[in-house]
């Protein structure tokens, strides 16, 4: 027998494409439908920054399922459009016409958007921002005809974007207001590795340094022709990059009367202040049953595995989100992947196991007693289940360091 449920997800990423698919591998047979904001059919992120920058993977190749499949699974997909509001007290979601959607459940999985500098400037063409498969096809296009751009930022974004400008053979200069890239994510151990692998690439650094203006043409006042510096310092550019991260998209949440921090706050089990909603993906800001602490990640593992917890709270199962937070990065031909979580004043040391000058090792971040947070291998694979058994775990650095002990 059909259920009548109505279950709606807002977003059309893979978090939203993932928890379409796992309502139906828990035989959901109610109706489900999918709001997406964009054109394209759901797909991977990673790749935008990564292979299709790069020239090696298309659109298709990391689309997370075709057209056919949502029709096959009776899946309401609805490209294009978003939603103004939801009513929790009437089960509704209001879209831009008017109408409004009843639900039975609810998931946001609403995604972030590029943060903007609040500077003259930032409005002109030549200055870019990515988050979409447009943005990055741009990018590519910019790469044919750019002899140099300014990269502001230097997290994951702007260098994997500085590694596919510089394979092109684009000049670029870096500005970055920390001292090293990566600082925040990866502390200043691991940061100078990745500063070292940009430099032999001949990257141009400027760290410590604040972005007052991206400069434009004095005859063509909204095209960007480089950046000054606080210190009046001009880099002159073809273009822009504005790659300082990204805010979750968590309005239509706080405007509904969730509970909203730095993110949605979910429970372990994913589930809003709202006990009919849940929320996946870089909006969720969860309670970790394995950290016992709130954190939010923006990475592409949590938008790929969160949704099958998701699914199962809609359903009224019992489920809990336990994984730890996973990223990887492909620049040059450094290849890395982390795993677990080393938040800034959460570690003493660092231990790095095997070769840094040739960037093959292992990096584990310790605390105060030895047990160890986070594990980076670095041109070293499969390695990431051993880095999973050790988190939490207490160690001596020592016999950590050397590679002849197995981990």
């Amino acid at each position: 027998m059909t259920s009548d449920r109505h279950f709606v997800i807002v977003g059309g990423g893979l978090a939203a494409a993932k928890l379409a698919e796992a309502l139906r591998d828990n035989d959901f047979d109610g109706s489900v439908t999918v709001i997406g904001a964009e054109e394209q059919l759901p797909y991977d992120r990673p790749p935008l920054s990564k292979e299709h920058l790069l020239g090696k993977k298309s659109l298709e190749d990391f689309t997370v399922n075709p057209g056919q499949w949502y029709r096959d699974h009776h899946i309401d997909l609805r490209l294009g459009t978003t939603v103004d509001a939801i009513d929790p007290a009437a089960k509704t979601v209001t879209l831009p016409d008017g109408s409004t959607l009843g639900y039975d459940r609810l998931a946001l999985a609403t995604g972030s958007t590029p943060r903007r500098l609040p500077i003259p400037g930032m409005d002109a063409r030549s200055v870019y921002t990515l988050r979409t498969i447009e943005d990055s096809d741009t990018l590519i296009e910019l790469f044919e005809t750019a002899r140099r751009i300014v990269v502001i930022g230097a997290g994951w974004i702007g260098l994997e974007v500085t590694a596919a400008a510089r394979a092109a053979g684009v000049e670029v200069t870096i500005v970055e207001a920390a001292e090293l890239p990566l600082l925040r994510a990866l502390g200043p151990e691991m940061g100078a590795v990745f500063a070292e692998l940009h430099r032999e690439h001949g990257v141009d650094f400027r760290f410590g340094a604040e972005v007052s203006e991206i400069t434009t043409h004095h005859n063509l006042a909204d095209i960007a022709n480089g950046v000054r510096l606080g210190d009046g310092t001009v880099i002159e550019a073809d273009a822009v990059l504005v790659a300082i991260g990204a805010g979750p998209n968590i309005g239509l949440a706080a405007d509904a009367g969730l509970a909203v921090d730095g993110g949605v706050l979910v429970d372990a089990n994913l589930a809003t202040s709202d006990p009919a909603i849940v929320a996946v993906g870089d909006i969720a800001e969860q309670l970790h049953p394995v950290l016992g602490r709130r954190i939010r990640v923006e990475h592409w593992a949590n938008a790929l595995n969160q949704p099958a917890v998701a699914a199962a709270t809609m359903l009224g199962k019992s489920a809990s989100y336990d994984r730890w937070p996973y990223f990887f990065t492909d620049q040059y031909d450094l290849g890395m992947e982390y795993t677990g979580y080393a938040a800034p004043g959460d570690y003493t040391r660092v231990v790095v196991r095997g070769d840094l000058a040739k960037r093959e090792f292992v990096a584990f971040w310790l605390d105060a007693d030895n047990r160890v947070l986070a594990g980076m291998n670095v041109n070293v694979w499969d390695v990431t289940d051993r880095i999973k058994e050790l988190i939490g775990q207490q160690v001596e650095p020592d016999r950590l360091a050397d590679p002849s002990i197995a981990l």
